[in-house]
């Protein structure tokens, strides 16, 4: 009788559900369909997008070996990696401060709160126009607070080895306030009967700390780590606004390579081909991920 009973609503429900399965169908699940088949092909994106247009256009896997046998491809990679290995811990580091500054209770801490979110709000054309503007080597603010201590600022944005710190710079101070809120929320999760009975047994504010908010704060760092890995993986609109891949391609990522190659250089075949590297890396990534949270992500039983 309860099986009867499920299999009917699951009936009178299917009606209800059927707009949200021809949006996902139509929106997701066949663009990513079609984008491994022109990963397969030449097709440039000009001709029209047929089966028979593709299918006079295959070239099997030859996108993917040209890709991976080609410096390019490693030398954009390492990009990638360098910006992740100055991103993410700067990123988590203000993002804690953060949180922990906005954890406490004080007169007008709801202002404070709103000014270090306005740059998560703040969109990245405006932001990376900002940030060019901040970062000119003749007009920018930076450098001339640089001055002032008698420190003489470099060229950044036209400056092979500075390019990628300063996008890095640009990206902590627009995120930190994303990743900020979640290690807020995870603050305030925390059970203060653990805080009231460390102070009892003689714990100070640093023990207390590394003892108690970041061990059960790991459940919303690994959140974060995950997220902000992605998000690294797909840099992609400061590089182009402030640098566009330059000086010399010292700033050419992953995510600039597929618009470059798909919508300047019009092979869409190889640009697909890239973003399925892409999505192969950051699958492979986030797998490890999970399977390395057990051994030090703590959740409370």
């Amino acid at each position: 009788m309860k099986k009867k009973r499920r299999i009917k609503d699951l009936l009178q429900s299917v009606p209800f559900m059927l707009p949200s399965f021809a949006g996902m169908i139509v929106f997701s699940l066949l663009p990513i369909l079609i984008s491994i088949i022109i990963s397969l092909t030449d097709w440039n994106g000009l001709d029209a997008l047929n089966w028979k247009t593709l299918s006079g256009h295959f070239i099997g896997l030859d996108n993917y070996m040209k890709i991976l046998t080609t410096a390019e491809f490693w030398k954009v990679l390492g990009h990638t990696l360098y910006y992740i290995v100055l991103y993410i811990p700067l990123v988590f580091v203000a993002a804690l401060g953060v949180a922990v500054i906005l954890n406490k209770s004080m007169k007008g801490i709801t202002v404070f709160r709103i000014m270090y979110y306005i740059p998560v709000l703040t969109s990245w054309v405006a932001a990376s126009l900002i940030w060019k503007w901040v970062l000119s080597p003749q007009y920018g603010i930076f450098n001339q607070l640089l001055s002032f201590v008698g420190i003489k600022g470099p060229s950044w944005l036209t400056s092979e080895v500075w390019a990628m710190p300063a996008i890095v710079l640009a990206s902590v101070w627009k995120d930190m306030g994303f990743f900020g809120l979640f290690l807020l929320s995870g603050l305030k999760a925390i059970d203060v009967g653990y805080y009231e009975a460390a102070r009892v047994d003689g714990a100070g504010k640093s023990k207390q700390f590394f003892r108690i908010t970041l061990p059960l704060l790991t459940p919303s760092i690994f959140f974060c780590l995950i997220m902000s890995l992605i998000n690294a993986f797909q840099l992609f609109p400061q590089v182009m606004i402030m640098t566009e891949g330059g000086p010399n391609g010292a700033t050419q990522v992953m995510v600039e390579r597929i618009y470059t190659y798909g919508f300047k250089y019009f092979k869409m075949g190889y640009a697909s081909a890239y973003s399925w590297l892409l999505f192969i890396i950051i699958f492979i990534l986030t797998g490890v991920q999970m399977k390395l949270q057990k051994g030090w992500v703590h959740y409370e039983s």
